[in-house]
């Protein structure tokens, strides 16, 4: 790899807020714990019974060749005998995981204890390397993070409604979150947050139950404290309202619940979106399903049949659901019928779809790019929060751009890569997104489309045709025995020259870089199909590069660049049309919410267990 092309990673100190060692999942009968960075030592104090907490006023600083470790001391033979263990850090990984993400925050889970690093936003650690704030690039993200760095949502709703299944479906996390065990084990205040997935944060409440009148005001005063504050990071972004659709002349509201409706209908919860999420609809389906007349559904498809108990499905939900929640929440509270059954994916798109929407309406910009970021069910959401991050800065002004002018291209890449990829928000542990390997493989792909043989543009671009082809490349690449990805690149080729080049207005720089954004943002969406939240592994990442390269998607995406370029002819004016065809482009080749489980069903698993190397054989 060429190592002139890498990307610096910080190497200012990183500033150390505070130290969270949680215990609670720990069978160890802890003493003390001491952090110890080089030869400065400091206690970590009690916070409670299981778990340790401290803030650091100033803050404790790492620096790169300093060691890292936490020294316990444990309790044995009813506190006869001491034990003292250390637990050690990598410096290298905090500093990595700081400059792909820009966390807040570092996780380390040791035999069951959890520990949170907080890194201060302190912007003297940035001064120390670029003083000038001119002269640093910097992703767009990184704001955005700074000011919202997760979507918040309350989660409302009965022991068994399906909050836990919702929750992770939605964040596509593996282990259940919300408390569900016993009713009372919610505690509202308490932050949900998943290593898996740490762009959101959950707080979970039990739900209204027949003759209890305490959760109500517990909730009313959480909400009221929430929208009370100023930061858009602590503010509640929104509520979902559980209910299991109930059997024809079952209740559906408690007492509890509709004097809840009847709060934030009149005003007294502010204006933070509720939303009402009926769960289990594939089982009222079924339920219509069985009582169709068998008679009439002779000669009907599977398709057709589904259908009709859809329709009957929809008419029972007015009856026993809608019709009641109007009462009390009237039209300004809406509703969605959901059901994490593969086949009902679609329900969960439009949950999002509507809470995005709700919450762009009434919170901070950056909440509503949160919530699109932080959601694993609808891509494209996605690509709307790439958008919405590329128009605040460096997509709106690529020709014209005084931050990116006289800049090195690949610094330039580099911003632009990683707000792409943070946008996605996969479960990418080892940071492979945003590692150089694939960093590099993006900038061959462009080099390989750009000389390569150009699409008839006199054709008919068919979408459809395209992602099929897509999709056949996946499945022919997986087929038979797993074989070694190839990317269809000279793996040992000189990285394209136009990469070291200083950044300088021109048609040939403008369309590079209008190609490299659109072709990342594909790459990645066909890899979403492929990876359904799993961990991501190189293999993936491959054989979505690959499946896109062969796909005829790749070839047209070129010849609409290409196309543009060549009718543009006021270079100077380009910004507001360049923004503008880009945005065309990848809606264009947007996955719609239908298309989904009809896509995924094509595709074998890709198990986050088998990995290969980044480059596994010569290739031409």
């Amino acid at each position: 790899m060429a190592n002139s092309l890498h990307a610096s990673i910080v190497s200012f100190p990183l500033h150390i807020s505070g130290i969270t060692v949680d215990f609670s999942k720990s069978k160890t009968n802890e003493e003390s714990v001491e952090v110890r960075i080089g030869k400065s030592h400091s206690p970590i104090e009690r916070e409670a019974r299981k778990n340790f907490r401290q803030t650091f006023s100033p803050h404790m600083e790492l620096s790169r060749g300093d060691t890292f470790s936490l020294h316990m001391r444990y309790k044995k033979w009813l506190g006869m005998k001491t034990e003292n263990e250390d637990i050690i850090f990598n410096p290298e990984e905090m500093f990595r995981v700081y400059s792909a993400n820009e966390k807040q925050e570092y996780i380390k889970v040791h035999n069951k204890i959890r520990i949170v690093v907080d890194f201060s936003g302190d912007s003297t650690a940035e001064q120390a390397v670029s003083p000038d704030d001119s002269l640093e690039l910097r992703p767009t993200t990184s704001e955005i993070f700074r000011k919202c760095p997760r979507f918040r949502i309350l989660v409302i709703g009965k022991t068994g409604v399906g909050k836990s299944s919702l929750i992770n479906h939605i964040f596509g996390v593996e282990k259940t979150i919300a408390s569900h065990d016993k009713p009372g084990d919610a505690n509202i205040d308490h932050e949900f947050i998943s290593p898996q997935n740490d762009k959101f944060v959950l707080h979970d409440s039990k739900g209204f139950e027949p003759g209890e009148v305490d959760n109500l005001k517990i909730v009313r005063d959480f909400i009221d404290r929430r929208r009370n504050m100023s930061a858009p990071e602590h503010q509640l972004h929104a509520v979902w309202l559980c209910f299991e659709i109930p059997r024809a002349g079952g209740r559906f509201l408690e007492t509890g619940t509709e004097e809840f409706l009847t709060l934030k209908s009149s005003g007294t919860l502010g204006n933070i979106p509720v939303i009402v999420v009926l769960t289990k609809y594939d089982a009222l389906v079924a339920r219509m399903k069985r009582t169709l007349d068998v008679n009439s559904l002779d000669g009907l498809s599977n398709d057709a049949i589904k259908n009709l108990a859809k329709n009957k499905a929809e008419a029972e939900l007015k009856d026993i659901c809608i019709g009641p929640l109007n009462k009390f929440a009237g039209l300004d509270i809406p509703h969605v019928e959901i059901s994490t059954h593969k086949d009902y994916r679609e329900t969960l798109t439009r949950l999002i779809q509507i809470t995005e929407n709700c919450v762009g309406q009434h919170s901070a910009p950056e909440a509503a790019v949160m919530t699109s970021i932080a959601q694993r069910v609808h891509p494209g959401l996605k690509i709307k929060a790439s958008i919405e991050v590329g128009k605040k800065k460096y997509w709106k002004a690529l020709a014209s751009s005084p931050t990116f002018n006289n800049r090195k291209t690949w610094d330039c890449l580099y911003v632009l890569h990683t707000d792409i990829v943070r946008v996605w928000n996969f479960y990418d542990p080892h940071h492979y997104l945003h590692s150089q390997e694939f960093r590099e493989m993006m900038v061959k792909m462009v080099d390989k489309l750009e000389v390569g043989p150009t699409a008839n543009p006199t054709e008919t671009i068919t979408i459809g045709l395209s992602m099929v082809g897509t999709i056949a490349g996946i499945v022919s690449a997986l087929a038979g025995p797993a074989a070694p990805i190839v990317i269809p690149i000279a793996v040992g080729a000189v990285l394209a020259v136009w990469v070291h080049d200083v950044y300088q207005i021109s048609h040939a720089v403008l369309q590079r870089f209008m190609s490299y954004i659109v072709h990342l943002t594909l790459v990645l969406q066909t890899l979403y199909l492929l990876s359904e939240s799993q961990e991501l592994t190189r293999r993936a990442i491959k054989l979505a590069v690959a499946s896109y390269l062969e796909s005829p998607m790749s070839g047209e995406v070129h010849t609409w660049i290409q196309e543009y370029d060549t009718q543009l002819t006021v270079l100077e004016r380009a910004d507001r049309d360049t923004l503008d065809k880009m945005v065309e482009v990848m809606q264009l080749y947007s996955i719609n919410a239908e298309e989904i489980s009809m896509l995924q069903a094509k595709i074998p698993p890709v198990g986050s267990s088998l990995d290969e190397p980044w480059e596994t054989e010569k290739s031409s």
